[in-house]
């Protein structure tokens, strides 16, 4: 049976100091209930990491990481290695964001690169796809998540690749407010799904966590995750809130 997760991408937000003190309060929080059946990730900046790691050692929260490097050292000024996540604590590593792929100009395959490195270092990749506006009001939507996955994933045997969590993000609903219907993000999901059991087999799709992120809150968490192929989410803004990301996750 597939897990379900809600992962909380904090991008370039808070102090360390801010950082400490909200991964507390979310420890508190989420200590008072059972997460057995699913599982909880952070995703703070990199100034964070090692002080992260020693606080959530024994929690029940995982530790993630949002980006790095697939060279595994070398002259690479300003990056970080897979081996020092690794050394920090970290289970989990965000592959191809929206906003990587828009800011950073990160290509298909590029990400695939870093998928390879994650997988080899035993990091868990969360590998995100996504259309723009423009894409879906051109009903183009289909075809480049179709082209994301086919050239960032596919090239994956199906060992590597059941160690794979995939994140549908409509770029036009992350940090605007707006969100993609419960059934629009059903119906990108299910495509995903039947994308990975033509390329695999239907076990592997059937065990393929696949979560949604675009702008997910307490309010509208319970309905979106209702739906048959939405694992989860990846949580932006809300998961600054420790007490809003904790409803979020008691959706499930």
């Amino acid at each position: 049976m597939r897990k379900m997760i809600v992962a909380g991408n904090w991008k370039m937000n808070t102090s360390v100091d801010e950082g400490i003190e909200l991964i507390k309060q979310l420890k508190e929080l989420i200590s008072k209930h059972d997460t057995s059946a699913k599982e909880v990730i952070t995703f703070p900046p990199f100034t964070h990491l090692w002080e992260f790691g020693k606080q959530l050692s024994e929690s029940q929260i995982f530790l993630g990481a949002q980006n790095f490097c697939y060279e595994p050292k070398g002259a690479f000024t300003g990056e970080i290695s897979a081996t020092m996540l690794k050394s920090c604590g970290c289970n989990y590593v965000l592959i191809g964001h929206s906003e990587r792929r828009q800011y950073f100009n990160e290509s298909n395959e590029l990400l695939a690169k870093k998928l390879n490195t994650a997988i080899e270092n035993e990091l868990l990749p969360i590998y995100c796809c996504g259309e723009s506006l423009e894409e879906r009001e051109a009903a183009n939507h289909f075809k480049i998540i179709e082209k994301q996955i086919n050239e960032g994933v596919f090239h994956l045997n199906e060992n590597n690749f059941k160690k794979v969590v995939i994140a549908y993000e409509p770029i036009w609903a992350i940090g605007t407010g707006k969100t993609a219907s419960p059934e629009q993000a059903q119906e990108i999901h299910n495509f995903i799904r039947s994308m990975i059991e033509k390329k695999y087999d239907k076990s592997i799709a059937e065990n393929t966590s696949i979560l949604y992120g675009g702008s997910v809150k307490a309010s509208n968490a319970k309905e979106i995750f209702a739906k048959a192929d939405i694992d989860g989410g990846l949580i932006g803004g809300a998961s600054l809130k420790p007490e809003e990301f904790n409803n979020i996750i008691n959706s499930i």
